[in-house]
């Protein structure tokens, strides 16, 4: 018979854990940022019938989101607002460097990443990442995607993991998909680069852009993403919200 040998990810003793989908349409009497708000509150207004079945669709069919944000610009407020739209009775996987973002439902389980002190060595968000599918997580939440965990984050989007939720810097939300590609590129894993391209088109369904300016934040771009066209290298997506400049 054939011996296997089984082994913890980590060591005994090395806590990692802590204690502890959106679609945004442009339609007639709802831009963007109503339609946050709405699922907030959890008061749709004088909505159609047909609009209002729609964004209920949308929250159950859990779209898979990516946030592009410039620095302090609100980020993490909109991934604890966001996360308020997953039912009570969804298993979360909430993995992050630095913990920030709160959660009050009670099948979560949380991650924070470590830098090695004392001896004890350092847990990388990669690992987290590779680790997150003995949990059964039925939504994944990334804090932010730095380096090469876009690809592992990106293999956890190909298993089918609806409402994943994560952010990355980016000036705007084109560029947030180019630097998800670069991120991904960083991995050390050698696949060709229209492939990966491929990939994200394939597994993520919305960018938003977030931006910062003085005394007030806002969602200035929502992207949706409907394929990869490998002859001209390009993204086909479709800017569903653009904030006017004032």
């Amino acid at each position: 018979m054939l011996q296997t040998e089984r082994r913890p990810l980590f060591d005994l003793g090395q806590l990692v854990a802590t204690p502890g989908a959106l679609a945004a349409l442009e339609k007639t009497g709802q831009n963007a940022m109503e339609f946050l708000s709405r699922h907030v509150r959890g008061d749709w207004g004088e909505l159609e019938q047909e609009d209002k079945d729609e964004n209920q669709f949308s929250l159950e069919k859990g779209f898979r989101l990516l946030s592009s944000y410039r620095t302090t610009a609100g980020e993490t407020t909109t991934l604890n607002i966001l996360g308020r739209f997953i039912p009570e009775d969804e298993r979360i996987l909430l993995i992050e460097d630095t913990a920030e973002i709160q959660l009050s439902h009670a099948n979560l389980v949380r991650f924070e990443a470590r830098h090695p002190q004392n001896g004890v060595p350092g847990i990388a968000i990669r690992d987290l990442l590779k680790a997150a599918l003995r949990h059964r997580p039925d939504r994944i939440l990334l804090g932010e995607i730095r380096g090469g965990e876009a690809f592992d984050l990106l293999q956890l989007l190909n298993t089918g993991h609806a409402g994943t939720l994560s952010t990355i810097h980016a000036n705007s939300a084109k560029q947030g998909l180019a630097r998800f590609t670069s991120c991904v590129l960083q991995s050390g894993v050698e696949l060709p680069y229209r492939a990966i391209k491929s990939n994200i088109a394939d597994s993520l369904h919305v960018v938003i852009q977030i931006e910062r300016r003085p005394g007030r934040r806002y969602i200035s771009e929502v992207l949706e993403i409907s394929g990869y066209d490998p002859d001209a290298d390009l993204f086909d997506y479709c800017a569903i919200y653009q904030k006017q400049e004032a």
